[in-house]
């Protein structure tokens, strides 16, 4: 879905199966297609993506649910957007179907009201079609700027898995793009209409440099999350969020995603999946516990 690095400049990941052909993707064989650290490096900027349509973008802004607000409770939040994320990817139907109802009980109020610029229902379907859009192509992204392109069959299997990104919540499986070519006529069609209105690029702004976590975490992290968010951009996002890009920018970014990948790929396959993999063990915790999963 993106321009591929040069494939030089790639490293296989050594326990990690280069398929040909393609397999199905299960919850047990997911794991070959996505890394931990993606989570970190792509958080903030698919968050920026993800509410760049504006009734989702809304929802966040006039949400009245404070126990899921970052800003007041950024631990909290992390948890439960990656632990989502780690449910959607690799959890079992029943572990899908138990954070839907958490889910959906935290998302019951986010609905507009007559004082809203536009209207949105957190279970509309149509804008969780667009989050689940948004969270499959920055894995898409990442993967490929980190590891190179997928065999096009196997890339194929992926992401008609990557559905349950989607299913997880209210969106029908027919609503997800048939294939790669039809996501990205649905991409093409409907990123360049999104848009950062003042209001949320200051609630990015103070999302990109942590204003929500102490000064000494500000100070040693945010501003190598602004490179980062930066970096994975859309341009015209970039650009509306008054961020600005060089030539020079984007060859220290690409230096840097080598870096990483080179360190990354030689861990063991348990490290290269955290955190999703400890979100995922805290999930059946809860939910061998009976504890709230949001």
């Amino acid at each position: 879905m993106t321009d591929p690095l040069r494939s030089a400049d790639y490293l296989p990941i050594p326990d990690r199966v280069d398929p040909t052909a393609a397999e199905p993707v299960t919850p047990e064989t997911v794991e070959e297609y996505i890394d931990g650290v993606a989570a970190f490096l792509g958080g903030a900027a698919n968050v920026i993506m993800q509410l760049s349509l504006r009734p989702v973008g809304r929802g966040v802004l006039e949400s009245t649910v404070d126990s899921g607000k970052v800003t007041l409770h950024p631990i909290k939040r992390l948890r439960t957007t990656l632990s989502y994320l780690a449910v959607a990817l690799m959890g079992s139907d029943a572990e899908r179907e138990l954070y839907r109802d958490a889910v959906d009980e935290s998302h019951r109020p986010v609905r507009s009201t007559s004082a809203s610029p536009v209207k949105y229902n957190a279970f509309d379907p149509g804008l969780q079609l667009w989050v689940a859009a948004c969270l499959y192509w920055g894995i898409d992204d990442l993967y490929t700027r980190m590891h190179g392109p997928m065999n096009p069959d196997v890339a194929e299997e992926f992401y008609r898995y990557c559905a349950r990104l989607g299913t997880t919540l209210q969106m029908q499986p027919e609503m997800w793009p048939a294939d790669r070519a039809e996501f990205q006529r649905y991409w093409d069609e409907n990123l360049p209409k999104r848009g950062i209105e003042p209001a949320l690029r200051d609630y990015f702004d103070d999302l990109i440099d942590l204003e929500m976590l102490p000064r000494p975490v500000r100070f040693v992290f945010a501003k190598l999350q602004r490179f980062v968010v930066t970096g994975l951009l859309p341009p015209h996002l970039r650009n509306e969020m008054r961020m600005t890009w060089t030539q020079r920018d984007q060859r220290r970014f690409d230096r840097l995603l080598r870096a990483i990948s080179a360190v990354h790929t030689r861990l063991p396959k348990r490290l290269r999946m955290f955190p999703l993999n400890a979100y995922m063990f805290d999930v059946r915790r809860r939910i061998r516990l009976g504890k709230p999963l949001v």
